[in-house]
């Protein structure tokens, strides 16, 4: 038999839902693998534009080769305008922010479609240069 269009609609609808539920990621590469990060505030590490409206949930930054001596900061912005209200670090010895002793704090969690993205390394640690640099944006559409 035929579907009615009200289950047509109704299932539809669930299918939407639960793409919707699914969190999407993009993965960025800053830096290669092996050498040291430099730190620049106003030199971009990447720039893209976001291929369509995107919500963020989280935002992660990992390296290859953990810094010494201070930390790692990270500074990603839309539009120019930075999403964080407290910024992305990775601790001194780590290789991942999930585990930062200050958990960054987005404040601006809606990229708009076509919106330029600027990924940003501010600091890169003190006694040894972290490598390898990655940033992860994680939300919906």
């Amino acid at each position: 038999s035929n579907p009615t269009n009200a289950n047509h609609a109704t299932r539809k609808g669930y299918v939407d839902a639960q793409i919707q539920q699914k969190p999407e990621s993009f993965i960025l590469a800053c830096s290669d693998e092996t050498t040291d990060l430099t730190a620049s505030s106003s030199v971009a590490k990447v720039t893209f534009r976001m291929p369509y409206a995107f919500n963020l949930s989280a935002v992660r930054a990992s390296v290859s080769t953990a810094p010494a001596g201070s930390t790692i900061t990270v500074d990603v912005k839309s539009g120019g305008t930075s999403i964080f209200d407290v910024g992305l670090t990775i601790d001194a010895g780590e290789k991942t922010s999930t585990s930062a002793s200050t958990p960054a704090v987005i404040g601006n969690d809606s990229l708009s479609d076509d919106e330029e993205i600027t990924v940003f390394c501010t600091s890169v640690g003190s006694s040894t240069a972290g490598k390898g640099l990655k940033v992860t944006l994680i939300g919906n559409q």
